[in-house]
Protein backbone atom coordinates (compact mmCIF):
# COMPACT_ATOMS: atom_id res chain seq x y z
CA UNK A 1 0.00 0.00 0.00
CA UNK A 2 1.31 3.45 -0.91
CA UNK A 3 2.35 6.01 1.70
CA UNK A 4 0.14 8.56 -0.04
CA UNK A 5 -3.41 9.72 -0.37
CA UNK A 6 -4.96 10.97 -3.58
CA UNK A 7 -6.91 14.01 -4.65
CA UNK A 8 -8.68 14.21 -8.00
CA UNK A 9 -9.94 17.62 -9.07
CA UNK A 10 -13.12 16.55 -10.83
CA UNK A 11 -14.71 19.98 -10.82
CA UNK A 12 -13.50 21.22 -14.17
CA UNK A 13 -16.22 22.26 -16.57
CA UNK A 14 -16.17 23.56 -20.09
CA UNK A 15 -18.54 25.31 -22.44
CA UNK A 16 -16.39 23.97 -25.29
CA UNK A 17 -18.00 20.53 -25.08
CA UNK A 18 -21.14 21.86 -26.74
CA UNK A 19 -23.53 20.65 -24.07
CA UNK A 20 -21.92 17.32 -23.07
CA UNK A 21 -20.72 19.01 -19.87
CA UNK A 22 -23.80 21.18 -19.40
CA UNK A 23 -25.33 19.12 -16.59
CA UNK A 24 -22.24 17.16 -15.59
CA UNK A 25 -18.53 17.89 -14.98
CA UNK A 26 -16.11 16.75 -17.67
CA UNK A 27 -15.03 13.95 -15.33
CA UNK A 28 -18.51 12.44 -15.58
CA UNK A 29 -18.79 12.54 -19.37
CA UNK A 30 -19.23 8.99 -20.78
CA UNK A 31 -16.22 7.67 -22.69
CA UNK A 32 -15.21 4.57 -24.59
CA UNK A 33 -18.51 2.72 -24.60
CA UNK A 34 -18.77 1.98 -20.89
CA UNK A 35 -16.54 4.33 -18.88
CA UNK A 36 -16.64 7.87 -17.48
CA UNK A 37 -13.55 10.04 -17.96
CA UNK A 38 -12.98 10.02 -14.20
CA UNK A 39 -12.49 6.23 -14.24
CA UNK A 40 -8.98 6.59 -15.66
CA UNK A 41 -7.62 8.81 -12.88
CA UNK A 42 -9.44 6.83 -10.20
CA UNK A 43 -8.25 3.46 -11.50
CA UNK A 44 -4.66 4.67 -11.86
CA UNK A 45 -4.57 5.70 -8.20
CA UNK A 46 -6.17 2.45 -7.02
CA UNK A 47 -3.77 0.38 -9.14
CA UNK A 48 -0.90 2.33 -7.52
CA UNK A 49 -1.90 1.16 -4.05
CA UNK A 50 -3.57 4.41 -3.01
CA UNK A 51 -6.53 3.47 -0.83
CA UNK A 52 -7.71 6.93 0.30
CA UNK A 53 -8.90 9.17 -2.51
CA UNK A 54 -10.67 12.51 -2.27
CA UNK A 55 -12.80 13.72 -5.15
CA UNK A 56 -13.20 17.49 -5.48
CA UNK A 57 -16.63 17.95 -7.03
CA UNK A 58 -18.51 20.86 -8.62
CA UNK A 59 -22.02 21.86 -7.62
CA UNK A 60 -23.61 19.58 -10.29
CA UNK A 61 -22.04 16.41 -8.84
CA UNK A 62 -25.09 14.12 -8.99
CA UNK A 63 -23.79 12.26 -12.13
CA UNK A 64 -20.52 11.56 -10.29
CA UNK A 65 -22.28 10.15 -7.23
CA UNK A 66 -24.61 8.09 -9.40
CA UNK A 67 -21.61 6.56 -11.16
CA UNK A 68 -19.36 6.02 -8.14
CA UNK A 69 -21.78 5.02 -5.39
CA UNK A 70 -19.66 4.10 -2.36
CA UNK A 71 -16.68 3.22 -4.57
CA UNK A 72 -17.20 -0.56 -4.46
CA UNK A 73 -16.29 -1.13 -8.12
CA UNK A 74 -12.93 0.58 -7.48
CA UNK A 75 -12.30 -1.36 -4.23
CA UNK A 76 -12.77 1.86 -2.25
CA UNK A 77 -15.69 0.70 -0.10
CA UNK A 78 -13.47 0.44 2.97
CA UNK A 79 -13.59 1.01 6.73
CA UNK A 80 -10.07 2.45 6.65
CA UNK A 81 -9.69 5.08 3.94
CA UNK A 82 -11.84 4.76 0.84
CA UNK A 83 -13.55 7.34 -1.32
CA UNK A 84 -14.24 10.83 0.03
CA UNK A 85 -16.47 13.38 -1.70
CA UNK A 86 -14.95 16.87 -1.28
CA UNK A 87 -17.42 19.59 -2.34
CA UNK A 88 -15.63 22.33 -4.26
CA UNK A 89 -16.32 26.01 -3.83
CA UNK A 90 -18.26 28.19 -6.26
CA UNK A 91 -15.51 29.89 -8.24
CA UNK A 92 -17.40 32.06 -10.67
CA UNK A 93 -15.88 32.84 -14.05
CA UNK A 94 -12.40 33.53 -12.61
CA UNK A 95 -12.17 30.05 -11.10
CA UNK A 96 -12.67 28.34 -14.46
CA UNK A 97 -9.04 29.11 -15.26
CA UNK A 98 -7.74 27.18 -12.25
CA UNK A 99 -6.85 23.49 -12.27
CA UNK A 100 -5.82 22.94 -8.63
CA UNK A 101 -7.51 25.76 -6.73
CA UNK A 102 -6.30 26.27 -3.16
CA UNK A 103 -9.78 27.38 -2.08
CA UNK A 104 -11.09 23.90 -2.87
CA UNK A 105 -8.49 22.39 -0.55
CA UNK A 106 -9.10 24.94 2.20
CA UNK A 107 -12.79 24.05 2.05
CA UNK A 108 -11.88 20.39 2.70
CA UNK A 109 -8.93 20.79 5.07
CA UNK A 110 -10.04 17.93 7.35
CA UNK A 111 -9.37 15.46 4.55
CA UNK A 112 -5.69 16.45 4.52
CA UNK A 113 -5.41 16.57 8.30
CA UNK A 114 -7.00 13.25 9.23
CA UNK A 115 -4.46 11.00 7.49
CA UNK A 116 -0.78 10.94 8.47
CA UNK A 117 0.77 9.74 5.21
CA UNK A 118 3.79 11.59 3.85
CA UNK A 119 2.56 12.53 0.39
CA UNK A 120 -0.46 13.56 -1.65
CA UNK A 121 -0.89 12.54 -5.29
CA UNK A 122 -2.93 15.15 -7.16
CA UNK A 123 -4.37 14.93 -10.64
CA UNK A 124 -7.15 16.47 -12.69
CA UNK A 125 -10.20 14.43 -13.66
CA UNK A 126 -10.42 15.44 -17.32
CA UNK A 127 -7.68 13.22 -18.79
CA UNK A 128 -7.49 9.80 -20.41
CA UNK A 129 -4.53 7.79 -19.14
CA UNK A 130 -3.47 4.62 -17.40
CA UNK A 131 -0.49 5.38 -15.17
CA UNK A 132 0.93 3.56 -12.18
CA UNK A 133 2.21 6.21 -9.78
CA UNK A 134 4.56 3.84 -7.92
CA UNK A 135 7.63 4.81 -9.97
CA UNK A 136 6.94 8.51 -9.50
CA UNK A 137 6.47 8.01 -5.75
CA UNK A 138 9.80 6.16 -5.57
CA UNK A 139 11.46 8.96 -7.54
CA UNK A 140 9.90 11.52 -5.19
CA UNK A 141 11.24 9.64 -2.17
CA UNK A 142 14.75 9.11 -3.60
CA UNK A 143 15.11 12.81 -4.45
CA UNK A 144 13.76 13.90 -1.04
CA UNK A 145 11.60 16.22 -3.10
CA UNK A 146 9.04 18.67 -1.82
CA UNK A 147 7.12 18.41 -5.07
CA UNK A 148 7.40 16.09 -8.06
CA UNK A 149 5.74 17.25 -11.28
CA UNK A 150 4.98 14.58 -13.86
CA UNK A 151 5.78 15.46 -17.43
CA UNK A 152 6.18 14.13 -20.94
CA UNK A 153 8.35 15.31 -23.79
CA UNK A 154 6.85 18.17 -25.75
CA UNK A 155 6.82 15.96 -28.84
CA UNK A 156 3.44 16.92 -30.25
CA UNK A 157 3.25 20.64 -30.72
CA UNK A 158 -0.08 20.30 -32.48
CA UNK A 159 -1.62 19.24 -29.18
CA UNK A 160 -0.99 22.11 -26.79
CA UNK A 161 -3.99 21.54 -24.56
CA UNK A 162 -1.66 21.19 -21.59
CA UNK A 163 -0.83 24.73 -20.75
CA UNK A 164 2.19 24.45 -18.45
CA UNK A 165 5.72 23.61 -19.57
CA UNK A 166 8.86 22.81 -17.60
CA UNK A 167 12.55 23.55 -17.90
CA UNK A 168 14.85 21.19 -15.96
CA UNK A 169 18.54 20.57 -15.35
CA UNK A 170 20.34 17.24 -15.80
CA UNK A 171 19.26 16.11 -12.34
CA UNK A 172 15.63 16.70 -13.32
CA UNK A 173 15.33 19.61 -10.91
CA UNK A 174 12.77 22.06 -12.22
CA UNK A 175 14.43 25.38 -13.07
CA UNK A 176 11.43 27.22 -14.44
CA UNK A 177 7.72 26.76 -15.05
CA UNK A 178 6.16 28.38 -18.10
CA UNK A 179 2.54 29.20 -18.82
CA UNK A 180 1.70 28.73 -22.50
CA UNK A 181 -0.13 32.06 -22.48
CA UNK A 182 3.14 33.85 -21.74
CA UNK A 183 4.82 32.86 -25.01
CA UNK A 184 4.15 34.15 -28.50
CA UNK A 185 5.02 31.02 -30.51
CA UNK A 186 5.58 27.31 -29.95
CA UNK A 187 9.31 27.81 -30.64
CA UNK A 188 9.62 29.55 -27.28
CA UNK A 189 8.06 26.72 -25.29
CA UNK A 190 10.12 24.76 -22.76
CA UNK A 191 10.78 21.16 -23.84
CA UNK A 192 8.67 19.29 -21.26
CA UNK A 193 4.92 19.36 -20.82
CA UNK A 194 3.42 19.17 -17.34
CA UNK A 195 0.56 16.64 -17.45
CA UNK A 196 -1.53 17.97 -14.56
CA UNK A 197 -0.29 15.31 -12.12
CA UNK A 198 1.95 15.95 -9.16
CA UNK A 199 3.14 14.56 -5.85
CA UNK A 200 3.55 16.95 -2.93
CA UNK A 201 4.51 16.48 0.71
CA UNK A 202 1.31 16.53 2.76
CA UNK A 203 2.75 18.85 5.43
CA UNK A 204 3.92 21.28 2.74
CA UNK A 205 0.48 21.27 1.13
CA UNK A 206 -1.12 22.02 4.50
CA UNK A 207 1.29 24.95 4.97
CA UNK A 208 0.47 26.29 1.51
CA UNK A 209 -3.28 26.06 2.09
CA UNK A 210 -2.94 27.90 5.41
CA UNK A 211 -0.67 30.61 3.98
CA UNK A 212 -2.67 31.32 0.81
CA UNK A 213 -6.25 30.70 1.96
CA UNK A 214 -6.96 34.42 2.28
CA UNK A 215 -5.77 35.20 -1.27
CA UNK A 216 -8.94 33.97 -2.98
CA UNK A 217 -8.83 31.85 -6.11
CA UNK A 218 -5.20 30.96 -6.67
CA UNK A 219 -3.82 27.88 -8.39
CA UNK A 220 -1.33 25.56 -6.72
CA UNK A 221 0.88 25.71 -9.82
CA UNK A 222 1.13 29.51 -9.55
CA UNK A 223 2.30 29.15 -5.96
CA UNK A 224 4.91 26.55 -6.91
CA UNK A 225 6.15 28.80 -9.73
CA UNK A 226 6.61 31.65 -7.25
CA UNK A 227 8.58 29.45 -4.86
CA UNK A 228 10.92 27.61 -7.23
CA UNK A 229 14.01 28.89 -5.44
CA UNK A 230 12.96 27.73 -1.98
CA UNK A 231 11.29 24.42 -2.77
CA UNK A 232 12.87 21.23 -4.06
CA UNK A 233 10.75 20.63 -7.16
CA UNK A 234 11.65 17.80 -9.54
CA UNK A 235 10.17 16.41 -12.73
CA UNK A 236 9.32 12.73 -13.26
CA UNK A 237 8.68 11.49 -16.82
CA UNK A 238 5.77 9.43 -18.04
CA UNK A 239 5.31 7.97 -21.51
CA UNK A 240 1.85 6.58 -20.88
CA UNK A 241 -0.97 7.50 -23.17
CA UNK A 242 -2.44 10.81 -22.12
CA UNK A 243 -5.15 12.89 -23.67
CA UNK A 244 -6.86 15.87 -22.10
CA UNK A 245 -10.55 16.48 -22.78
CA UNK A 246 -11.33 20.18 -22.94
CA UNK A 247 -13.07 20.66 -26.27
CA UNK A 248 -15.49 18.62 -28.32
CA UNK A 249 -12.65 17.99 -30.80
CA UNK A 250 -10.53 16.60 -27.94
CA UNK A 251 -13.38 14.31 -26.96
CA UNK A 252 -13.98 13.08 -30.50
CA UNK A 253 -10.28 12.51 -31.26
CA UNK A 254 -9.51 10.73 -27.99
CA UNK A 255 -12.58 8.53 -28.51
CA UNK A 256 -11.56 7.63 -32.05
CA UNK A 257 -8.05 6.83 -30.77
CA UNK A 258 -9.67 3.80 -29.13
CA UNK A 259 -10.29 2.27 -32.56
CA UNK A 260 -6.50 1.92 -32.88
CA UNK A 261 -5.75 -1.57 -31.55
CA UNK A 262 -2.23 -0.68 -30.37
CA UNK A 263 -3.43 2.30 -28.34
CA UNK A 264 -6.37 0.31 -27.00
CA UNK A 265 -4.06 -2.41 -25.77
CA UNK A 266 -1.86 0.13 -23.95
CA UNK A 267 -4.86 1.71 -22.27
CA UNK A 268 -7.01 -1.29 -21.38
CA UNK A 269 -5.17 -4.58 -21.75
CA UNK A 270 -2.06 -4.12 -19.59
CA UNK A 271 -1.47 -5.31 -16.03
CA UNK A 272 -3.32 -2.32 -14.58
CA UNK A 273 -6.96 -2.48 -15.61
CA UNK A 274 -9.33 0.47 -15.80
CA UNK A 275 -12.27 -0.09 -13.48
CA UNK A 276 -15.77 1.26 -13.93
CA UNK A 277 -19.30 0.82 -12.63
CA UNK A 278 -20.47 -2.73 -13.28
CA UNK A 279 -23.75 -2.95 -15.19
CA UNK A 280 -25.25 -6.36 -15.91
CA UNK A 281 -26.47 -6.45 -19.48
CA UNK A 282 -27.18 -9.28 -21.93
CA UNK A 283 -24.77 -9.66 -24.85
CA UNK A 284 -25.36 -7.45 -27.87
CA UNK A 285 -27.69 -8.96 -30.44
CA UNK A 286 -26.69 -8.78 -34.11
CA UNK A 287 -29.27 -9.59 -36.77
CA UNK A 288 -28.45 -11.10 -40.14
CA UNK A 289 -28.65 -7.60 -41.67
CA UNK A 290 -26.03 -6.12 -39.33
CA UNK A 291 -22.66 -5.01 -40.75
CA UNK A 292 -20.03 -3.85 -38.29
CA UNK A 293 -16.45 -2.82 -39.05
CA UNK A 294 -13.69 -1.27 -36.89
CA UNK A 295 -16.07 -0.30 -34.09
CA UNK A 296 -16.48 -0.74 -30.34
CA UNK A 297 -19.88 -2.10 -29.38
CA UNK A 298 -20.85 -2.32 -25.71
CA UNK A 299 -23.20 -4.91 -24.23
CA UNK A 300 -26.98 -4.81 -24.31
CA UNK A 301 -27.29 -3.36 -27.83
CA UNK A 302 -29.45 -4.44 -30.74
CA UNK A 303 -27.66 -3.95 -34.06
CA UNK A 304 -29.52 -4.44 -37.33
CA UNK A 305 -27.89 -1.70 -39.42
CA UNK A 306 -24.39 -0.79 -40.62
CA UNK A 307 -21.81 0.50 -38.12
CA UNK A 308 -18.45 1.79 -39.39
CA UNK A 309 -15.59 3.34 -37.34
CA UNK A 310 -17.89 4.13 -34.44
CA UNK A 311 -18.28 3.69 -30.69
CA UNK A 312 -21.63 2.38 -29.48
CA UNK A 313 -22.43 2.51 -25.76
CA UNK A 314 -24.63 0.13 -23.78
CA UNK A 315 -28.27 -0.46 -24.64
CA UNK A 316 -28.31 1.21 -28.07
CA UNK A 317 -30.82 0.12 -30.72
CA UNK A 318 -29.88 0.51 -34.39
CA UNK A 319 -32.69 -0.60 -36.69
CA UNK A 320 -32.36 -2.07 -40.21
CA UNK A 321 -31.17 0.24 -42.95
CA UNK A 322 -29.33 2.63 -40.60
CA UNK A 323 -25.78 3.72 -41.39
CA UNK A 324 -23.66 4.84 -38.44
CA UNK A 325 -20.24 6.08 -39.55
CA UNK A 326 -17.49 7.86 -37.57
CA UNK A 327 -19.96 8.48 -34.75
CA UNK A 328 -20.25 8.13 -30.98
CA UNK A 329 -23.65 6.87 -29.83
CA UNK A 330 -24.13 6.97 -26.05
CA UNK A 331 -26.27 4.61 -24.02
CA UNK A 332 -29.97 3.97 -24.64
CA UNK A 333 -30.09 5.85 -27.93
CA UNK A 334 -32.52 4.55 -30.52
CA UNK A 335 -31.78 5.02 -34.22
CA UNK A 336 -34.87 4.19 -36.25
CA UNK A 337 -34.84 2.48 -39.62
CA UNK A 338 -32.87 4.08 -42.49
CA UNK A 339 -31.59 7.00 -40.39
CA UNK A 340 -27.92 7.93 -40.85
CA UNK A 341 -25.23 9.60 -38.75
CA UNK A 342 -21.73 10.67 -39.72
CA UNK A 343 -19.27 12.56 -37.51
CA UNK A 344 -21.99 12.82 -34.88
CA UNK A 345 -21.96 12.52 -31.09
CA UNK A 346 -25.32 11.52 -29.62
CA UNK A 347 -25.64 11.98 -25.86
CA UNK A 348 -27.68 9.51 -23.78
CA UNK A 349 -31.25 8.52 -24.70
CA UNK A 350 -31.40 10.37 -28.03
CA UNK A 351 -34.03 9.16 -30.51
CA UNK A 352 -33.45 9.65 -34.22
CA UNK A 353 -36.53 9.08 -36.34
CA UNK A 354 -36.40 7.18 -39.59
CA UNK A 355 -34.80 8.67 -42.71
CA UNK A 356 -33.17 11.55 -40.80
CA UNK A 357 -29.52 12.26 -41.64
CA UNK A 358 -27.26 13.77 -38.97
CA UNK A 359 -23.91 14.89 -40.34
CA UNK A 360 -21.04 16.85 -38.87
CA UNK A 361 -17.42 17.03 -39.97
CA UNK A 362 -14.07 15.73 -38.75
CA UNK A 363 -13.10 19.10 -37.25
CA UNK A 364 -16.59 19.99 -36.07
CA UNK A 365 -18.57 16.90 -35.03
CA UNK A 366 -22.31 17.35 -34.63
CA UNK A 367 -23.44 17.08 -30.99
CA UNK A 368 -27.00 16.08 -30.10
CA UNK A 369 -27.99 16.76 -26.50
CA UNK A 370 -29.33 14.22 -24.03
CA UNK A 371 -32.94 12.99 -24.54
CA UNK A 372 -33.36 14.91 -27.80
CA UNK A 373 -35.89 13.53 -30.29
CA UNK A 374 -35.09 14.30 -33.91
Amino acid sequence: MSNAIGIIFANSGSDSLQGLALERPIAAVPFGGRYRILDFALSSMVNSGIRTIGLVTPHQYRPLLDHLGAGKDWFLERKDGGLFILPGVMHGLAGNEHTFCIKDLQHNLEYLEKDYVDNVVITSGDQIFNINFKNALEFHKDKHADVTLMYKDNDNLADLSNEVFLDMDEDQKVLDIQDKKSVKSSDELFPYRFVNMLIIRRELLLDIVEKYSSVGCIDLMNILTSNLEVLKIYGSPTCSLIGTIRTIKDYFDRSMDLLNLELREKLWLGIDRVHTKIVDNPPTQYTSQAKVSNSLIASGCSIAGEVINSIIFRGVTIEPGCRIKNSIIMSKCHIHATAQTEYAILDKSVKVNGENVLKGSLNNPLVVLKRTVI
